[in-house]
């Protein structure tokens, strides 16, 4: 199905469907003990999901490839998975997480490190409960389970482990079925539950051969050999041994052309990897320069067309700054004009002030003299009349005289001060 979909991707130009197509088919190939085959498929779904940028592949492609190389390769396959678990935190994706803490316990597990184990197991059941992935559920509690047998608190073991291998079965997960019951079969052995124990190889060897693990049906072998060990069967038991003997003989010859072939293929992948890896870094970076540059046009357009907005705005402010100066330059030469017309006003004015200022002082002094007469003449007969040398009628009489003529004096200088133009 996965090659279907792998020569349907291509025929599309799809690279999504075309990596996860690849990486369908390295898992299936990995299942199979096929790991030079796997590995190819894997590192080829890795150059996909690095072309396209995406990361939940690639993370669950490392999350793979650490799986084929923990039998093998431990501090290889340590660093596929804490690349996937860094990408899951990156992207707070729980799956991808809860994925790499179920990989790091096996890892552990493998390692002995049962304590370190447990913790990434429960961890990977919680972030799986979340999302309500009952298979994961069912492998982190069969994981738990293997953990607890490891620990020798064998109830607990059995419980976990029985509940698992029912889930399994009701969900068709054979694999889990079939290395349940090997973790079973070694419980009920070292229980001395010999009968459960028969039973439960007889299962794991059919689930085994269903899925085509030859490792499991070796190890079921090697259980079958220990079970009449236990029995004190040993003629049988011999048998198994030696069939564990011939298994191990033919599987480690080819396991180590595997292995060897594996190197071989991983080195080479492995510098395919970082030679797409620089042309996913020269295309970004010709990304980022081909923006840059067009930025940089976009830039340049703009400041232009800001500059001749700001040249045609000047050449209006211009143009209205010279229509002002000719209208402040005529405005200039009306002032000038009224002005030098005032002037003349003034000097007219002043000139008629003048020569009117010089008639009145000179008519003042006209009346000033006319009026000083009569009343010099009225003065002398005031002192004649006080000295009796003068008759007081007499006296009376010219002082009349004066008088009269002091009045006529005065309406004489009344009416040509009110004649403009006998003062003029």
């Amino acid at each position: 199905m996965a090659n279907k979909a792998l020569a349907l991707a291509i025929k599309l130009n799809y690279d999504k469907g075309i990596a996860e197509a690849y990486r369908t088919i390295g898992i299936g190939q990995y299942y199979l003990n096929m790991s030079e085959e796997s590995i190819n498929s894997y590192f080829s779904a890795l150059t996909y999901f690095l072309k396209i940028g995406d990361e939940r592949g690639e993370a669950r492609v490392d999350n793979n490839i650490g799986n084929l190389y923990k039998d093998d390769d431990y501090d290889r396959s340590l660093d596929y998975f804490n690349k996937a678990l860094a990408i899951g935190n990156r992207l707070s994706d729980k799956s991808i997480i809860a994925s790499a803490y179920l990989n790091l316990g096996n890892f552990y597990s493998k390692k002995q490190g049962f304590n370190e184990a447990l913790k990434y197991y429960n961890d990977s059941k919680s972030l799986f409960s979340d999302l309500k992935d009952s298979v994961n559920i069912i492998q982190s509690s069969r994981n738990i389970g293997v953990v607890y047998f490891k620990l020798n608190q064998l109830d607990l073991a059995e419980k976990l482990l029985t509940d698992a291998n029912k889930r399994s079965k009701e969900r068709d997960l054979n694999e889990s079925v079939a290395s349940i019951d090997l973790t079973l079969a070694e419980l009920y052995i070292k229980t001395n539950q010999l009968d459960k124990a028969e039973n439960t190889v007889a299962e794991g060897l059919i689930y085994s051969n269903i899925i085509k693990d030859k490792k499991l049906i070796r190890d079921f072998i090697y259980t079958d050999y220990e079970l009449e060990y236990k029995r004190k069967n040993y003629l049988k038991s011999l048998g198994y041994l030696k069939e564990v003997y011939l298994r191990d003989s033919v599987d480690g010859k080819t396991n180590f052309t595997s292995q060897l072939n594996l190197f071989l293929i991983k080195n080479k992948q492995e510098a395919e990897q970082r030679i797409n890896e620089l042309n996913v870094q020269r295309i970004q970076y010709e990304n980022v320069r081909f923006w840059g540059a067009a930025t940089a046009a976009g830039l340049f357009l703009v400041v232009i067309a800001l500059l001749v907005n700001n040249v045609k705005r000047k050449s209006n402010t211009n143009a209205q700054l010279t229509q002002l100066n000719s209208e402040v330059s005529r405005q200039k030469d009306n002032l000038d004009r009224v002005n030098h017309h005032l002037e003349e006003i003034i000097d007219e004015r002043t000139k008629d002030l003048q020569i009117k200022n010089k008639k009145l002082s000179e008519y003042s002094s006209y009346l000033s003299h006319q009026i000083r007469g009569p009343i010099a003449t009225l003065k002398g007969l005031m002192n004649l009349e006080k000295e009796g040398l003068v008759d007081k009628k007499e006296c009376i009489n010219m002082m009349d005289k004066c008088v009269s003529e002091i009045d006529e004096k005065i309406i004489e200088m009344s009416d040509m001060m009110h004649d403009s133009k006998s003062i003029l």
